[in-house]
C-alpha cells in the first residue's frame, strides 16, 4: 500500500521527522494491514454470509482507517513545528490526507469493485450456466477473493494519483 502521509510527513527536515519515518509503520508494513481489507473479503463472502457479515467488515475496515489515522496524528505530533499554527496546518495535512486516502483506498473503491465482480459473475453464473446455486455463490466468492490481490495496487496508485491532483494540490500538500 502506498505511504498517503508520505507527502505530509516527509516534508520536514526536522530530525524526528526523519526517525519517525525509520520507523515500522504498522498500519502499512505488517499483518495488521490486512485489517483494510476486510470488507473486500465481506463482499466477496456476500452471496453465502448473511448481510451483517458483510456490514461488520467494513466496521472493521473502517476501524482501520481510523487507527491509521490516529496513528499518523499522533507520530506528526511528536514533530516539533515553529509555531502552533503551522504544527495545526501539518496536523490537518496529515489526518485528512491519511483519513481520505485510506477511505478510498482501503474501503470505497475496492469495496465498491468487488461489490461489481461479485454480483456481475453471480448474474452471468446464474444465466449462462447450470451451475447448482450453492456452485455459482461459491464460485462468486471464489473470483471475488482472487480479484483482491489484484486490485490493490492499481487502486493504490489511482488514489494516489487523485489525491495529488486534487486535495494535496489544493491544500499544497507535497513532498517539498
Amino acid at each position: 500500500m502506498a505511504d498517503s502521509s508520505s507527502h505530509v510527513t516527509k516534508s520536514g527536515n526536522h530530525k524526528n521527522a526523519r526517525k519517525i519515518e525509520e520507523e515500522t509503520d504498522i498500519f502499512r508494513d505488517t499483518p495488521i494491514r490486512l485489517l483494510g481489507y476486510a470488507n473486500e473479503v465481506g463482499e466477496s463472502f456476500r452471496a453465502l454470509v448473511p448481510v451483517a457479515v458483510v456490514h461488520f467488515s467494513y466496521v472493521v475496515a473502517s476501524c482501520y482507517v481510523l487507527a491509521d489515522t490516529a496513528d499518523k496524528v499522533i507520530k506528526e505530533k511528536q514533530v516539533q513545528s515553529t509555531s502552533k499554527e503551522i504544527q495545526h496546518k501539518k496536523l490537518f495535512h496529515v489526518a485528512s490526507d491519511t483519513l481520505i486516502w485510506q477511505s478510498l483506498a482501503s474501503v470505497i473503491i475496492p469495496g465498491f469493485t468487488i461489490n461489481r465482480v461479485c454480483a456481475t459473475s453471480l448474474f452471468l453464473l446464474r444465466k449462462m450456466t447450470s451451475f447448482a446455486p450453492a456452485t455459482r455463490k461459491w464460485t462468486t466468492t471464489a473470483l471475488g477473493l482472487g480479484c483482491i490481490p489484484f486490485i490493490v495496487k492499481p487502486i493504490d496508485s489511482f488514489v494516489d494519483y487523485l489525491m495529488d491532483k486534487t486535495f494535496r494540490y489544493w491544500l499544497k500538500i507535497s513532498e517539498n
